[in-house]
């Protein structure tokens, strides 16, 4: 065989490895569209360029089965194309706000597990593997990745930021009766069934609290894991106003606690309503019962009128208690439908994957 003859042969044998490399590359695509990852990696990002391609590498290197999805929220440093060269699947969102972002991921998204972490490498990957590991073994819907047990008060160099975490943890335990140790990080590990059956409403850094919230009210297995918290790098600059947003993470626990727990929320205000409309009355009374006549009725009517409005705010949270209590039956349902949903997709994933192998 001559020499021009075997340059044509491997010429053409290498054309054939380069079609079938194209062709196996269109078919792993296709097989992840139609088929559900194990373990989804949720990055959200707005301008992390300085710490997003470490975070891909350590998360790779800790969850070497995972799929590491980064979510670009109209970056202007080139977060995407620093993600997508490390080997991540880059899609964006442009509504800004981290909630919309979340609201995009669990909705595009199916996997057996959701580990969502932050872009800035404050959470260190050597946690994730035991966070998903509660997730695909022990069925857990939320694994929460808690910062305040370990090294976040002396990372942390907002001190705001410290007061303000330590004030949402315990107004949210107390309020909703739960054990949870950091409301407002941004590590978890969770379920299928918790994200698909989580309504995102929030557009900002409050769909933490609104996750935690989601998950305690609706009796779902929510476990703590201790993480290491490490501050941003140099150069890298915190997106959360301290004051701004921890308004609206207050705000959004009042809300929360209105909707979701309406007789203690109406109760309490038909308590406060009811002290002051019997401070009004109880002088007239005693006047009345001493000297037979009421002199103050303009009193006399107010104090009528507040009482009343307490009966008034306490038969709407018993109604609206009825109608929460209804919807928590609802959400059963629901919940089994996504079960059901659940066990069909990853049926049909094991199925590919013996016939893969």
């Amino acid at each position: 065989m001559s020499e021009k003859t075997k340059r044509s042969i491997d010429k053409e044998r290498g054309a054939c490895y380069s079609q079938l490399a194209g062709i196996r590359r269109s078919f792993l695509f296709y097989r992840r569209k139609i088929m559900a990852d194990k373990i989804a990696v949720l990055i959200p990002c707005y301008n992390e360029s300085k710490t997003v391609a470490k975070v891909i590498r350590d998360m790779k290197k800790a969850l070497p089965e995972a799929v590491i999805y980064v979510y670009d929220n109209n970056s202007t440093d080139g977060t995407d194309e620093i993600a997508r060269k490390e080997g991540a699947v880059v899609r964006y969102e442009h509504q800004q706000g981290k909630g919309n972002v979340i609201r995009s991921m669990f909705r595009d998204i199916d996997a057996q597990c959701y580990l969502m972490v932050d872009g800035d490498d404050t959470y260190p990957a050597e946690f994730a593997a035991e966070m998903c590991s509660k997730v695909l073994e022990k069925g857990t819907d939320m694994v929460v990745g808690d910062r305040l047990s370990s090294t976040y008060f002396t990372e942390n160099k907002r001190p705001f930021h410290n007061f303000g975490n330590s004030i949402v943890r315990g107004s949210i335990n107390r309020l909703f009766k739960s054990n949870i140790k950091d409301i407002m990080t941004g590590y978890r590990a969770m379920s299928y069934r918790f994200v698909k059956t989580f309504p995102v409403l929030s557009r900002n850094f409050e769909i933490e609290t609104e996750m935690t919230i989601h998950a305690i009210d609706k009796n779902m297995q929510v476990e703590n894991v201790v993480i290491e918290y490490r501050d941003r790098p140099e150069g890298s600059e915190s997106k959360l106003n301290t004051y701004a947003d921890g308004f609206k993470v207050l705000k959004t626990i009042v809300k929360m606690f209105k909707n979701y727990k309406p007789l203690e929320f109406f109760s309490l205000i038909a308590a406060v309503l009811f002290v002051v409309g019997m401070a009004f009355f109880i002088p007239v009374l005693v006047h009345f019962l001493e000297v037979g006549t009421v002199e103050k009725i303009p009193t006399l009517i107010v104090s009528g009128f507040v009482i009343l409005t307490a009966i008034i705010c306490w038969f709407s949270g018993i109604i609206l208690s009825t109608l929460v209590n209804q919807h928590k039956q609802d959400f059963e349902y629901q919940t089994q439908m996504v079960t059901n949903r659940y066990k069909d997709l990853f049926r049909r994933r094991n199925k590919e994957s013996d016939r893969a192998g």
